[in-house]
């Protein structure tokens, strides 16, 4: 009998157990970290933009109130944007005219952006975002490929409205001199 009552007794501190642990259990975080705020505030730039561009220092190419086209699209069921530029006027042919492709996705706790440039390599930036929330910056984290004729180093994406934003590129030319690209961004769909 008395091992009846110990093995009872067991039993019941072990169901207690459990049921003490499951109701300890932590509920699953719902708040979203600043790099998936940040993401999910650049997806709302998904469309075509008509961008006017000017350089510091000035670019013969492009430059001065050049107009470009930019596409952002979601892609990969949410999880990546694709940000698309061509120059307007030039025929939409990558292989002899500028058109690089950004990709920008989450990658754990961090918001990333991989830039497949035209001088041939892809840097990386990190994503840090204003108080506001409006403004997504990236920094330089690194570069695959060479970087002989330079590579992007820096992005800023500030929301002005719904159809409208800017986008301001640092390119870092050969001997490590910056060239600032501004771009005034209308939605055009």
């Amino acid at each position: 009998m008395k091992s009846l009552r110990f093995m009872l007794s067991v039993v019941l501190m072990s169901v207690t157990a459990v049921a003490f642990a499951q109701s300890g259990e932590q509920k699953p975080n719902t708040q979203k970290s600043d790099a998936q705020k940040s993401f999910d505030q650049l997806k709302t730039l998904a469309g075509s933009w008509q961008a006017s561009v000017t350089t510091d220092p000035p670019q013969h190419e492009m430059g001065n109130g050049t107009m470009a086209q930019v596409s952002l699209r979601v892609t990969s069921r949410g999880n990546a944007l694709v940000h698309e530029m061509h120059e307007v006027g030039k025929p939409d042919d990558p292989t002899r005219y500028d058109h690089p492709v950004t990709m920008l996705y989450l990658d754990g706790d961090r918001l990333l952006l991989t830039h497949y440039c035209d001088a041939g390599n892809r840097p990386r930036m990190v994503a840090r975002t204003s108080p506001d929330g409006k403004t997504v910056e990236f920094d330089f984290l690194d570069v695959a490929g060479s970087t002989q004729y330079g590579h992007m180093h820096h992005a800023v994406f500030t929301a002005i409205d719904t159809n409208h934003h800017t986008e301001d590129w640092t390119y870092m030319m050969p001997g490590d001199k910056p060239m600032h690209a501004h771009f005034d961004l209308q939605r055009t769909k």
